[in-house]
């Protein structure tokens, strides 16, 4: 019985491992399963089960019971879950309003600034709670979603200025100097996951993962003449300060890299430039002080949505993205990759662009996506 307590603190104390390009966690999101009928999330699991998949990422907000049951009828598949987790808020915290005539994708709701600890706290201890009770071990915790820009973090103004703002703006701007706010509650917020994932009998070695960002780059363009982002340097730099690597063991990453000419060796070239240079910039290995990277979102689209749809030029961007993930994954710098998405939301007409099951059937690129391999 000591010894296995002793093994657990040291588990739950242990850095994630640097992966090699062979044992990458390789996993998939979905996008909003619980808003899909029970039904319809066994027919998914299935179809997930029947192509290898191990790792998926989404959240279970909403209903912790339902969220609860989803996870374990995963894990009787197989499946552990990739969990995203929100903070949580008083309900009379300051709100951005949702614009969807303006700005149909930039969501609305409180601000990260007013995020409150012991409100997240106390969801926490439940949810841990009823994971040890139900059985289930996670594949992974990620506090937030894209914290770093206008679409997920409300304490960013609507219109902006069309700017990426950097880590002096962050202390000399007033807008800037809101969102820091909002980071250093953020950070609060992720002690208290960490406090309570580390009282867990069965999570307490879960990795924590930091909100998947987008990797805006510094003095970049802007995504938008009326959007505005924080460059990923400058959120990371700014969190690290305050704390950052004491509390994760990897740092969340979204990458979209360009569909622009596949198999044509100048765009390759470029593509990979980008990924070195901006997106896996921030992403450290043992020996550098900095924690690994873990690429919670990443995917290319195709616009043929006819059955079956050409894909085999998304395909060979697949491969190639695949490849300069083994790379930085031998170099100690990456340790999972999450596709973005399996299918599309519950709802949806038509698939998704960037879905890869497609048309009763996972596309040659889904294939490449989710092996556990680099063929």
């Amino acid at each position: 019985m000591a010894s296995s307590l002793l093994l657990g603190l040291f588990l739950a104390q242990a850095p994630l491992a640097p992966a090699r390009a062979a044992e990458l966690v390789v996993g998939v999101n979905l996008d909003n399963p619980l808003r899909a009928s029970v039904a319809q999330q066994d027919d998914t699991f299935a179809q997930l089960k029947a192509a290898g998949v191990q790792v998926i990422r989404n959240d279970i907000k909403g209903d912790l019971d339902k969220g609860i049951d989803f996870l374990r009828r995963a894990a009787a598949q197989g499946i552990r879950v990739q969990l995203i987790v929100a903070p949580e808020y008083p309900p009379d915290a300051p709100t951005r309003p949702y614009m969807p005539d303006r700005f149909p994708r930039m969501w609305g709701g409180p601000l990260l600034s007013s995020a409150d600890p012991e409100l997240s706290r106390t969801a926490y201890r439940a949810l841990f709670t009823a994971l040890d009770a139900a059985g289930i071990t996670l594949a992974g915790l990620e506090l937030g979603n894209e914290i770093n820009w206008a679409a997920f973090n409300r304490d960013i103004p609507l219109p902006g200025m069309g700017k990426i703002l950097s880590r002096q703006d962050l202390r000399d701007t007033p807008e800037g100097q809101q969102i820091a706010k909002g980071f250093l509650q953020y950070m609060k917020v992720l002690a208290a996951l960490k406090e309570e994932r580390d009282r867990s009998r069965l999570n307490r070695a879960t990795p924590i993962i930091s909100a998947g960002l987008v990797a805006a780059p510094e003095g970049g363009k802007p995504f938008n003449p009326k959007l505005d982002a924080v460059s990923l340097p400058a959120t990371i730099g700014f969190l690290r300060e305050h704390g950052l690597d004491t509390l994760v063991d990897a740092y969340g990453i979204h990458t979209y890299p360009s569909n622009a000419q596949p198999g044509d060796p100048a765009a390759r070239a470029r593509r990979s430039a980008r990924l070195r240079e901006v997106d896996l910039s921030q992403c450290g290995t043992a020996s550098s002080g900095r924690k690994p990277c873990w690429i919670t979102e990443w995917g290319f689209r195709n616009q043929d949505r006819t059955c079956p749809s050409d894909d085999a030029p998304r395909a060979q961007l697949v491969r190639e993205a695949r490849a300069e993930f083994a790379r930085a994954a031998a170099e100690g710098r990456l340790v999972g990759i999450t596709y973005f998405a399996w299918d599309s939301e519950p709802w949806a007409k038509e698939p998704s662009s960037l879905s890869i099951y497609r048309c009763g059937g996972l596309t040659e690129s889904g294939q490449l996506a989710i092996s556990p391999r680099l063929n």
